[in-house]
């Protein structure tokens, strides 16, 4: 394995490479995932899902105490539109007052574009909400992809990728990035224990907004190479 990540390294950059595959990989989990839910192929597998989630004789009641039921209120927060909104606001004015005005429109960028993709496909697909239990949230659009999964996703793992990259430790960079993971894992379970998605919707939007978040890191790695390389030209011509 040396021996072939050493070859590696001297004929291809790893980085580019490892980013193209987990891009690659996001879409085709997604894609396929809309082709199965498209045949109804998932739709044992969701509803055994859902009502595991319910107590025994009445599916009104999800599993666990009150308690549990609030909290996981609490986590679906984390994935709302007025939530992931403020945040990105929020960072983005940071990053401008720090004067990382490209950094604060990649930020602005791969959000606006994956809330424009996540609209798109809901539409496009139109798959009904869950109707074997109630729901423990309001909701007005249909259900294909999570749109609470899918942002968490990329806001969180966009805003992690961003602070990763100003560190050079690897366990902050480490500890970062499993945080926003640990996010968007709580709010999509969350949208399944409410009863307001079928578990392949929330699947597929982990999968298209992972994919959202590191596709957009990986252009903005590229535009910056290509910025370094174009003022070092720019020096030795002059």
């Amino acid at each position: 394995m040396r021996r072939v990540f050493g070859w590696l390294r001297g004929r291809v950059e790893l980085g580019p490479l490892l980013i193209f595959l987990a891009v690659a990989s996001g879409f085709w989990a997604f894609f396929a995932l809309l082709e199965e839910v498209r045949e109804g192929e998932t739709l044992g597998f969701d509803e055994r899902i859902l009502l595991a989630l319910r107590a025994p004789g009445d599916l009104s009641q999800p599993v666990g105490p009150p308690a549990l039921h609030e909290l996981m209120r609490d986590f679906t927060a984390l994935g709302g539109v007025g939530v992931l909104t403020l945040l990105t606001l929020v960072v983005a004015g940071f990053l401008s007052l720090q004067r990382n005005r490209a950094t604060a429109v990649f930020l602005l960028a791969a959000v606006g574009t994956g809330i424009l993709v996540s609209t798109l496909f809901k539409e496009f697909v139109a798959r009904p909400r869950p109707d074997l239990v109630p729901h423990g949230s309001i909701v007005g659009s249909p259900s294909f992809p999570s749109g609470h999964s899918l942002m968490a996703t990329l806001v969180y793992l966009t805003l992690a990728i961003t602070i990763a990259r100003t560190q050079s430790q690897l366990r902050i960079k480490t500890y970062v990035v499993l945080v926003a993971v640990a996010l968007s894992l709580a709010v999509g379970i969350s949208r399944v224990y409410l009863g307001v998605h079928w578990p392949s919707d929330v699947l597929a939007g982990w999968a298209l907004g992972a994919a959202w978040a590191l596709g957009c890191w990986g252009i903005a790695e590229w535009l910056e190479r290509r910025r370094r390389m174009f003022s070092k030209s720019k020096t030795v011509d002059s």
